[in-house]
């Protein structure tokens, strides 16, 4: 019986060691054949036009997209962004000022399609970008959102840091969005 238990282990530890040789061996094969990708390396979400929404006017282009979210991302560090359509309606009735971004890829779009009228008469500029994820990422949440308002003179409790210089271009950068947004809404004719 003691030379069951001991034939049983060796064969258990012979079985274990070919197991992990195999895994070493498919490990190199797969460092071998692919590439190294960098940390900031991200994948890109491609939306087809039929996914956007037929109210998605005006729609931003590439380079607008980067800087609106490079904006974003700023901005919900020193926490002066609206999230959801909630926030956002509530900001916009409250007469708060900003940029509203919205999501072209809102299934329905009943959902947001009130938040262009709410801002054209709260005379508060708006632009549509294609990804719900895109914008979820640049506001700082896990989640998609379908709307987030960039409130740049919000008063809400901020740490303050030593670094003064990072929220002046910030500024700067919500300065330049705002009238590109501007201009994209002046060129719109139905």
């Amino acid at each position: 019986m003691g030379k069951d238990k001991s034939e049983k282990k060796e064969k258990k530890r012979k079985v274990e060691e070919t197991a992990d040789a195999q895994a070493e061996d498919v490990e190199m094969e797969e460092a071998s054949s692919s590439p190294k990708k960098t940390k900031k390396e991200k994948e890109e979400i491609i939306i087809s036009l039929e996914d956007l929404s037929p109210i998605a006017r005006p729609l931003a282009q590439k380079k607008l997209v980067k800087k609106l979210h490079k904006t974003i991302r700023k901005a919900s560090k020193a926490r002066q962004v609206k999230r959801g359509v909630k926030e956002v309606a509530k900001g916009i009735r409250k007469g708060e000022q900003g940029l509203l971004v919205l999501a072209a890829d809102i299934n329905p779009i009943d959902i947001i399609s009130h938040l262009p009228v709410l801002s054209e008469e709260a005379q508060i500029p708006y632009v549509f970008v294609a990804s719900k994820e895109e914008l979820g990422h640049a506001s700082s949440t896990k989640r998609p959102t379908s709307c987030v308002m960039i409130c740049p003179n919000q008063k809400r409790k901020v740490q303050k840091k030593d670094d003064d210089d990072g929220d002046d271009s910030y500024q700067e950068l919500y300065e330049e969005c705002r009238r590109e947004v501007e201009k994209l809404d002046a060129k719109v004719v139905f």
